[in-house]
């Protein structure tokens, strides 16, 4: 088995007394340290080298540690920051943690000090280095790819290999147009942008449209373009979707809800791949290839007479189904092990365990939402769980538990445990009412409701 690579740390700091020391007791405690004193010096090895943690002081002569760490964290989020500083004022520490460090420690402080904050932020680092692993076992796409399209695509069951295979195929068919259907969070765009980064349009423009998102007096507008002045707001020049995809690929989400009026022009854009901006009379060529995708059964639309028959043929050159998670519930187990580490990692919690009866009763959940809800409710589940282990009880879900053999649970009581979900949530969003609210999936304004209805009060000591 190959050695674990050693955690690599950098010291920033003006004192060179400081960045010697450090250096020589994280070298002899086994890890690859490397010490810079200027901001200047730390920017050039960060280019060049991959750096896990990050131990930075606030006061530097070129720039605030702390703006440092806000730039650190933006070009390289994955970086782990301890803060230093020997001014320890609450101000400080609070602004540090909230801008992303790890921890926060003041000078002078002992070997012992470092030494458990380290051990502290190694743990997270191997949780990082775990997920990493998780995600090469169960991606069925490489790593590159899954950088291009900024997601994984997870699974391990023969119908989510046929469905990539088919994406492939696509792939290899840049001229041909691409239907793909699936229930609402099965991942259809994802599958729109493998299709499109592993064609050889990947160099071009992957430009995503919410067909059902836009009005009706702008549909002109926003997908053909329009000259100045050509209406009233008209102030500029304005390329549309299917000239800025030129080259590239043009994604119609909800295709299925697109306007009947909307849905001719589309069709001879297809057809001729000539287009003219509102308000000009000069054609415009381009060379667009379209991926549509619809959660609605479209050949029933289609006999309903809501869609047309003839850009449904135009749309379905080659068609892509995903099936929903319940289909192919061999997918949950590499899913939820992946959901479990990415959240570990978010939230800076240790390693947690998966009792397999979890899995096993998953596997009977219907899942409505499919991957997104699986997602959604592990995050949820993480924060909640008090221990390390996640059980059924943590995943409140609906099922008939006359499905499952010898099996028989008590009904959980959503509203018992919503207070204690606020009241998490809340914690881990260091009491930011608003990115609470957001990771909850209500308003603002809902959540103080609720936090009125259970009592919740955020105190000055707890922010």
């Amino acid at each position: 088995m190959a050695a674990r690579e050693k955690i690599k740390i950098l010291i920033l700091d003006d004192e060179k007394h400081f960045t010697e020391e450090l250096l020589e007791f994280f070298v002899n405690a086994g890890y690859e340290a490397y010490e810079s004193n200027s901001v200047k010096e730390a920017r050039k090895l960060l280019d060049k080298q991959r750096i896990d943690l990050l131990i930075l002081d606030v006061n530097l002569p070129e720039i605030n540690g702390l703006e440092f760490l806000i730039e650190v964290k933006e070009h390289y989020p994955e970086i782990e920051v301890i803060v230093v500083s020997g001014q320890g004022d609450m101000d400080t520490v609070i602004l540090a943690m909230r801008n992303g460090a790890f921890d926060y420690l003041r000078k002078p402080f002992r070997h012992i000090d470092i030494q458990m904050s380290l051990e502290r932020s190694h743990r997270f680092v191997q949780l990082q280095q775990r997920l990493k692993h998780v995600e090469e076992k169960n991606s069925l796409i490489s790593r590159s790819l899954e950088n291009k399209i900024n997601r994984q695509f997870i699974g391990t069951s023969q119908k989510i290999q046929e469905v990539l295979e088919a994406a492939m195929t696509a792939a290899n068919y840049s001229e041909a147009s691409v239907l793909i259907t699936g229930e609402s969070g099965t991942g259809k765009e994802n599958i729109a942008r493998i299709i499109h980064y592993m064609s050889n349009r990947k160099e071009h423009l992957f430009c995503p449209v919410n067909s059902s998102a836009i009005t009706e007096t702008l549909l002109d507008s926003e997908f053909f373009g329009h000259k100045k002045g050509s209406f009233t707001g008209a102030s500029f020049d304005k390329m549309g979707f299917f000239e800025v995809s030129d080259g590239g690929t043009l994604f119609l989400d909800e295709i299925a809800d697109m306007p009947h009026n909307l849905q001719s022009k589309i069709l001879r854009a297809l057809e001729e791949k000539v287009i003219t901006r509102v308000g000009d009379t000069k054609p415009i060529e381009t060379n667009f290839r379209i991926i549509s995708a619809t959660n609605h059964d479209i050949k029933h639309l289609v006999d309903e007479r809501i869609f047309r028959l003839d850009l449904f043929h135009r749309l379905n050159t080659l068609h892509i189904h995903i099936p929903p998670l319940r289909e192919r519930t061999e997918d949950i187990a590499p899913l939820l092990e992946y959901f479990v580490n990415l959240y570990a990692v978010k939230f800076n919690k240790q390693k947690f365990r998966i009792d397999e009866e979890v899995i096993s009763i998953l596997s009977y959940y219907e899942f409505p939402g499919n991957v997104r809800e699986l997602k959604n409710m592990t995050e949820r589940a993480m924060i909640l769980c008090k221990g390390n282990t996640l059980g059924i009880e943590d995943f409140p879900v609906k099922i008939d538990m006359k499905l499952i053999p010898g099996r028989q649970l008590m009904p959980i009581d959503l509203k018992a445990k919503e207070a204690d979900l606020i009241r998490e949530v809340l914690r881990n969003s260091n009491y930011n009412q608003k990115a609470s609210a957001e990771l909850l999936g209500i308003s603002r304004d809902a959540l103080i409701r609720k936090m009125r209805k259970y009592d919740i009060s955020i105190s000055k000591t707890e922010v």
